[in-house]
């Protein structure tokens, strides 16, 4: 199967080719990994989309998705597909399968280069300014510069806000703007459809050779901030200008439009006489006003062949029987309208069925009141016409006209209606432009451009609905996030990227259950990932599902054993299967791999949290700094002091770990909890409600504002929290012991001794919290504090 040529893609096809293979030869491998998923969603059965993808993978260190990705039975494959397995083969060391492959791509008679391997034109250039700016950021964030990483991750943004890997940098410092800023509103496209109806320039960004777009000081089209819209010259950097007789719509380059086009570039404009109009070739008597000519439709067809000369200027004194004093000429190559107006107001003023050619350009000064209509032979005596005029006739013979009006017409309409408006967008020229004739090559190119303009439209609107679900997430505002992904296409909500965003939103508001089947559908998708799954394997301790984190470990430090996801799963199965020195030992093997895997100190300083203390606060620490706004280490920090009895460190650090993550009930339930161990029961209350408004069916959360309620003697809110406690977990005993303390309190024997009976069949070993709770009064627990039970 051969793929597709590059010149058969979608308009949106042909953007996405070209952005991916600008982010590769660029170094920003993120990025082009993102877009490449985008293009292979849109169609899966494209052999150059699947050969993107694959060599985005390669790039980013993931040899074996890439294969994967390629790996298509042999009636499906192409030479492309050959050809890019074994690179794959190779980085992986396994070169007999390499020569294989390319053993395949040499014995194919019909091989041809795919679009995918076309060379740009510039394969090697030097970065622009974003991609530096990006760079440096990355580096910055990776040296705990946080504050200077965002700055350049803000001025790469500014200058090109498609480079997805600064908007992610940004996101992870939790300092992403607002979704507006960086990707406005944009209008609809509108398809041009007349050559006078020129769009202003698109303000989709368009990539150029200094990098993928060039930003514009000057202009700010559609409120799209240091972006210049438009096509431009070919360059190989482009993102495939539109084919047309032009390379742009929005400059003045005339060669793209008509001869006549209105939108010819201004000439100077010469200025018209105000008491000029043109006599006809007899000569009239002296005293006799000249005959104007009628504004026709050969105005407005173009200039005519030939130029008249007009009568001298001598000649026009003598027979005008005026001063010596001579009146300006008339420019030789302007045609009056203004007297051709001038004489169709003037009353009595009639015009003569004269041909246009044999027309004389002459001028009159104070014309006496025009007489009835006549012949000028009548009017001078003359029968015949003079010896100059017949010379002049001879040596110019009259050129007809198929379009010229006439003249009676032209005359009612100048008497009634007066000459038509010009337009005010055409310019001034020696002669009227012409018809505009919308020809079928400007008809192909208009629906080029049109075509392009609504990929560049799509393209902007999916990044921002994506822009947004990541922002969303990174805020661990995860309700937005799902909401925004359910806006994309079905195409690329099935992808593997949108699916792990899931599955994150998911584990963060802990759906353990709906988080599980968005990484399973991940894993069936794209077997060899290794991204996310570190929280996958966090996620499968939580539901304590030993089997699946065993097959997960193994298969991830099969596909590459220098990768931290492999060992941070491999030590939650040591953690869950409860040995301590093994799951430190694979913790510990992680954050060697990689220094900046937050992750893996913090889960070291928790396996540490119940055995040595002031260890687990300096892995906690240690996550700090690779990563500020690592939450869980605030969090396990939090829970340190709070063991050390240190209640406003704890509270310190749980409110820091809230500030982050507010949308957390854990969270909030351990900042309640410590709030009201400094006896501020009102602001811990204030928390527990916050707690179970984000996540109603929270044990922990509402089994602590029950206490606070019972401390506080609201036994009735006390009693409706424990119940529905008690509906959900029956044989949780902490939470019968503390209904039975509520009805106790409450005045309800009855029930307060049906829950010890149920308490000492759940704990038959409790005996002295039953003694204690039988014997317990009203009175003695007016000042009751929360006890650890």
């Amino acid at each position: 199967m051969q793929p597709k040529p590059l010149a058969e893609l979608t308009p949106l096809q042909q953007r996405l080719h070209t952005l991916i293979w600008q982010c590769l030869d660029l170094e920003l491998v993120q990025s082009a990994v993102f877009y490449a998923e985008r293009y292979l969603s849109l169609d899966s059965d494209n052999h150059d989309a699947r050969h993107l993808y694959g060599t985005a993978l390669l790039r980013s260190g993931q040899p074996y998705s890439s294969l994967c990705v390629v790996n298509v039975p042999k009636e499906r494959a192409c030479p492309g597909c050959a050809e890019l397995k074994a690179k794959c083969y190779s980085e992986l060391g396994q070169h007999r399968q390499a020569r294989e492959a390319l053993d395949e791509t040499i014995m194919d008679p019909e091989y041809t280069r795919t679009a995918s391997a076309w060379s740009r034109l510039v394969p090697h250039t030097f970065p622009d300014e974003a991609t530096l700016r990006c760079r440096a950021g990355t580096s910055a964030m990776k040296g705990s510069q946080h504050d200077r990483a965002a700055q350049l991750f803000r001025e790469s943004l500014q200058l090109n806000p498609m480079i997805w890997e600064a908007f992610e940098g940004l996101c992870a410092l939790g300092k992403a703007p607002e979704i507006d800023q960086v990707f406005p509103q944009r209008p609809m496209p509108v398809k041009r459809t007349q050559a006078e109806d020129i769009p202003p320039a698109p303000t989709m960004p368009i990539a150029t050779g200094a990098g993928f777009f060039t930003p514009d000081t000057n202009s700010n089209p559609n409120g799209w901030p240091h972006w210049k819209g438009g096509f431009g010259p070919p360059h190989p950097f482009r993102m495939g200008p539109p084919a047309g007789p032009r390379d742009s719509i929005a400059t003045n380059d005339s060669s793209f439009y008509p001869e006549n086009s209105f939108h010819q570039i201004n000439r100077p404009i010469r200025p018209l006489p105000t008491t000029t109009h043109l006599q006809p070739p007899s000569s009239p008597a002296p005293g006799v006003p000249g005959i104007a000519r009628p504004l026709s439709s050969a105005d407005e067809t173009g200039p005519v062949q030939k130029k008249l000369r007009h009568t001298g200027r001598a000649d026009l004194t003598k027979k005008a029987g005026k001063s010596n004093e001579e009146p300006p000429p008339p420019p030789k190559k302007a045609r009056s309208r203004a007297g051709s107006i001038m004489a169709n107001i003037l009353p009595g003023r009639q015009l003569q069925p004269t041909s246009r050619t044999t027309k004389t350009a002459a001028q009159t000064i104070n014309p006496p009141p025009a007489p009835t209509r006549r012949s000028t032979r009548l009017l001078t005596g003359a029968n015949k016409p003079t010896a100059k005029t017949t010379a002049a006739r001879i040596r110019r013979p009259p050129t007809q006209h198929a379009r010229t009006r006439s003249v009676e017409s032209g005359a009612d309409e100048s008497d009634h209606a007066g000459p038509p408006a010009q337009s005010p967008s055409s310019p001034r020229s020696d002669s009227s432009p012409g018809p505009v004739v919308w020809t079928q090559a400007q008809e192909q190119a208009a629906q080029e451009a049109y075509d392009m303009e609504c990929a560049d439209f799509e393209l902007y609107s999916l990044m921002r609905r994506f822009a947004r679900a990541t922002r969303a997430l990174a805020r661990y505002d995860c309700l937005t996030c799902l909401a925004a992904l359910d806006e994309l296409p079905h195409v690329h909500q099935q992808s593997p990227w949108v699916l792990a965003m899931v599955g994150k939103a998911h584990y963060e508001r802990q759906d353990y259950a709906a988080a599980q089947r968005a990484f399973t559908a991940v894993r069936t998708l794209e077997p060899y990932r290794l991204w996310d799954m570190e929280m996958y394997s966090s996620l499968l301790w939580n539901i304590r599902n030993a089997q699946e984190l065993s097959f997960l470990a193994q298969e991830l430090l099969n596909i590459n054993p220098h990768a931290p996801q492999g060992w941070l799963a491999a030590g939650n199965l040591f953690s869950l299967q409860r040995d301590r020195p093994k799951a430190l030992t694979c913790f510990r093997r992680a954050f060697q791999l990689d220094p900046s895997c937050a992750y893996a100190y913090t889960l070291s300083g928790q396996e540490l949290l119940d055995e040595d203390a002031d260890r687990a606060i300096n892995f906690f620490q240690s996550a700090l700094r690779v990563d500020a706004r690592h939450y869980n280490a605030w969090y396990g920090l939090g829970t340190c002091y709070m063991r050390m009895s240190k209640i406003r460190m704890a509270e310190f650090h749980f409110r820091k770990a809230v500030e982050i993550n507010p949308k957390n009930a854990v969270l909030l339930g351990c900042l309640g909890m410590a709030v009201e161990r400094r006896n501020d029961r009102a602001g811990g209350l204030k928390l527990f409600n916050e707690a179970v408004e984000l996540q109603p069916d929270n044990a922990l959360v509402r089994y602590r504002r029950a206490k606070i309620y019972i401390a506080m003697r609201r036994y009735e809110d006390a009693i409706s929290d424990l119940e529905f406690l008690r509906n959900t977990s029956p044989e949780e005993a902490n939470v019968v012991f503390q209904l039975a303390k509520a009805y106790r309190l409450a005045g309800d024997d009855v029930k307060a001794l049906h829950m010890v009976a149920v308490a000492r069949d759940i704990a038959p070993k409790s005996v002295n919290r039953i003694r204690k709770l039988l014997e317990l009064n009203r009175d003695d627990d007016a000042d009751n504090r929360m006890d650890e039970g």
